[in-house]
């Protein structure tokens, strides 16, 4: 096999050897982001809804000090891995297992538990922020025809505050693609790792890394997009039509 003389044939060579192995690290990149974002935000709403629970001079001993203990280990929680580095969250969490508990973690599911939690950790007090922002009087309303304090954060504030926080689960889901890059110190084989492997074959380190750059690219310009559709979709339509009701 000749050895190629320009940078774009470098480019054509280590495609063509190594393109599979690119596109398996992207779809493992992919999934990480994904279901890391959903999970996510899922912990992210579990603790925002418990921290968002009112306590006043009404509520009972046992619940107040159920709802501040709540409170400290959500802020707890947040303060820890929002901050510290995901790089040295996956060596701590990834390690740490096997060095204290001698539990022998698979690199896959480490990496997602990793995704997961520190993005939970910023999901908390983007949903906090996001109930906040509903109108006081919603809640007021939902409890004056009956509602608990549950059923009207479930049916009436959490669907308001999702809606309004769906552009920053984007922004979390775009970042989470990049991110997923710091798991290769922890040996998961996504698009980072799987590319730094490939670079070292030809030592050609700029043409690998220029193609993991558009790969990374492709990915976060398309999730970008799929999500401005939603946001889009979401919206509804800008100009709507008075119908009359013909029994009124």
């Amino acid at each position: 096999m000749d050895t190629p003389q320009t940078f774009f044939g470098w480019i054509a060579l280590l495609w063509d050897q190594y393109g599979l192995i690119f596109l398996k690290g992207a779809g493992i990149a992919v999934y990480l982001a994904a279901a890391g974002t959903a999970l996510g935000t899922l912990i992210g709403l579990l603790a925002g809804v418990g921290t968002a629970v009112p306590i006043d001079v009404d509520t009972p001993l046992p619940q107040k000090v159920l709802l501040r203990l709540v409170r400290g280990l959500v802020a707890l929680y947040v303060w820890i891995f929002r901050g510290t580095p995901m790089m040295v969250q996956a060596m701590v969490i990834f390690y740490g297992a096997s060095a204290v508990f001698s539990w022998d973690l698979d690199p896959l599911a480490a990496g997602l538990f990793i995704v997961s939690v520190n993005t939970g950790a910023y999901m908390a007090e983007t949903v906090r922020g996001g109930i906040q922002a509903v109108d006081p009087g919603q809640l007021e309303g939902a409890q004056a025809i009956g509602m608990s304090h549950f059923q009207a954060m479930r049916l009436v504030i959490l669907p308001q505050a999702l809606r309004a926080i769906i552009p920053q689960i984007g922004n979390y889901l775009v970042s989470n693609i990049k991110d997923t890059s710091v798991l290769s110190v922890i040996t998961v084989g996504e698009l980072f790792y799987l590319a730094r492997s490939a670079a070292g074959t030809y030592l050609r380190y700029f043409e690998v890394f220029f193609i993991t750059c558009l790969i990374y690219l492709a990915l976060t310009t398309a999730a970008t997009l799929l999500l401005r559709l939603i946001e889009k979709k979401l919206a509804g339509p800008r100009a709507y039509a008075l119908v009359e009701d013909p029994g009124a």
